[in-house]
């Protein structure tokens, strides 16, 4: 992934613009997936190292990257919400992509806040996306104080959680999953940025989207 490869992209969204940072594949693409990033009252945005990696690897495997920055980051307006106008903007943008890319499947990568939100869309959306996957998805009561309600995620959902996670922690993820015995891939010894596994995740991530029906 190549700088000569990426481009911005200014849309109009309920708070006023969104910003989307665009990398494109070396060939022709298999799929276009949208990428969020984490918490931006804590210093989020899409070129944090998480969504950074996961792009890049995703990108390498063929997929257009579009990584949207949330409300107040970044070129895009309005104020942090809480996670429902960000669902609300990330709806427009997957809107906005479906009528550029058309005969493209559209999948989503989110990580922390940014896969709470992401969950959020995924529940609102009566369309069918390629793939789904959310990496430290917060749950309940967070530390610092946040408040993140459980979802009624789709089982395809991929769930990846790191075993120490001290930001959105593995015990209520699993709290949440156990009534439906629903699947938590966790990485043992791993912190909410899969410090030291990042990659892997990475990889696997590219795995479930590639071998998505």
């Amino acid at each position: 992934m190549s700088d000569e490869k990426r481009s911005e992209r200014l849309i109009e969204g309920p708070a006023g613009q969104i910003e989307l940072i665009i990398d494109e594949p070396s060939g022709p693409p298999r799929g276009v997936v949208v990428v969020s990033h984490p918490q931006p009252l804590l210093g989020g945005s899409p070129h944090h190292l998480v969504p950074l990696t996961l792009a890049r690897k995703l990108c390498a495997e063929g997929w257009r990257v579009v990584r949207p920055s949330f409300r107040g980051v970044g070129k895009s307006t309005g104020v942090h919400d809480g996670g429902i106008g960000e669902s609300e903007d990330s709806i427009i943008v997957l809107k906005h992509l479906q009528r550029s890319y058309p005969d493209l499947p559209i999948a989503l990568v989110g990580f922390s806040f940014g896969a709470h939100v992401f969950g959020r869309v995924v529940c609102a959306l009566e369309d069918t996306l390629h793939a789904v996957a959310l990496l430290g998805l917060p749950v309940g009561l967070v530390p610092g104080g946040r408040l993140y309600e459980p979802l009624a995620l789709p089982v395809e959902c991929l769930l990846l959680h790191g075993e120490h996670d001290e930001m959105a922690p593995l015990a209520n993820l699993l709290d949440w999953a156990r009534p439906e015995r629903r699947p938590v891939v966790v990485y043992p010894a791993s912190d909410h940025f899969f410090k030291g596994c990042l990659a892997q995740v990475a990889q696997h991530v590219a795995r479930h989207l590639n071998h998505a029906s």
